[in-house]
């Protein structure tokens, strides 16, 4: 007869979560839930009661501390935080070695000494598609030549206030009854006037050809319930457009498919097959 082979477990990769906005939360329930190969450790927020309280289901067995005490209590950080916090969140992990997700990516472009941290210490920073589509396609354009990158972004009027461009130009758009476009310039410009809801745009510039020529359009428009994204890229391999309507979550300025973008990437960390990057 032939033995039975044993079967190995899967080692556990311990998943620390900064922030506990839409994503966050979202984020927390789906790793409670069960990702195989994946367990929620450690949780950080601004107010560490509220969140106890809020999340009493996760249990003794998830501690919530300070962003500081994050690196001892996981192997993998997941930033889903106001990107002023950034550094003091992905720099512990990727200096020890780690893993860290960022969904501020905007961010990033003001603080690249992060992406030195990491290749000096062996630490990853892995960006997510979050509400963008096609990065897959558009980094392998960038292997040979790509002429130009342009994305134009509609979104509700909701989704765009407060944003520092809005303030500092003086422009209103509470009472628009028709589209009007708000911004044109490149996605470096977008990131600093629009940090909370242009890292879509940054994504796709730092998979192609930079954030200094990813020409972007930003366009309030009151009709619309949904954040739409179109992207047209023009390379010597190939030339394609695509467009994306994402349902908000409940922050307007997030869609609901990019927490499902890091349950995919946290997936394919561990899938035997893996479509795509």
């Amino acid at each position: 007869m032939t033995a039975a082979l044993a079967v190995r477990p899967q080692e556990e990769t311990r998943v620390a979560i900064a922030g506990l906005g839409a994503i966050g939360v979202g984020l927390c329930k789906a790793l409670h839930d069960g990702i195989a190969g994946f367990r929620l450790t450690a949780v950080s927020a601004r107010d560490l009661d509220a969140a106890r309280e809020r999340l009493a289901y996760l249990g003794p067995s998830v501690a919530f501390v300070p962003i500081a005490e994050l690196e001892g209590l996981a192997d993998i950080v997941i930033e889903c935080a106001p990107a002023a916090l950034l550094p003091e969140i992905v720099g512990p992990f990727v200096k020890a070695g780690k893993t860290a997700f960022v969904l501020s990516c905007a961010a990033l472009l003001g603080n690249s000494e992060l992406v030195d941290l990491a290749e000096a210490h062996g630490g990853r920073i892995i960006v997510p598609s979050g509400a963008i589509l096609g990065l897959d396609a558009v980094n392998a354009a960038a292997q040979g030549k790509i002429e130009s990158v342009r994305m134009v972004t509609r979104k509700p009027v909701t989704g765009l206030k407060g944003a520092p461009f809005l303030v500092e130009q003086n422009i209103t758009i509470d009472e628009i009854t028709e589209p009007l476009r708000i911004f044109k310039g490149t996605a470096r410009q977008a990131a600093v006037g629009f940090p909370a809801n242009l890292n879509v745009a940054v994504a796709l510039s730092l998979a192609g050809i930079g954030p200094d020529r990813t020409e972007l359009e930003i366009w309030a428009d009151p009709s619309l319930k949904r954040n739409v994204h179109n992207i047209q890229v023009k390379a010597d391999s190939a030339e394609f457009e695509m467009t994306i309507e994402n349902i908000p979550s409940d922050n307007p300025k997030t869609g609901r498919i990019t927490a499902l973008s890091v349950i995919s990437a946290l997936k394919k960390m561990k899938a035997p097959l893996r479509i795509g990057g």
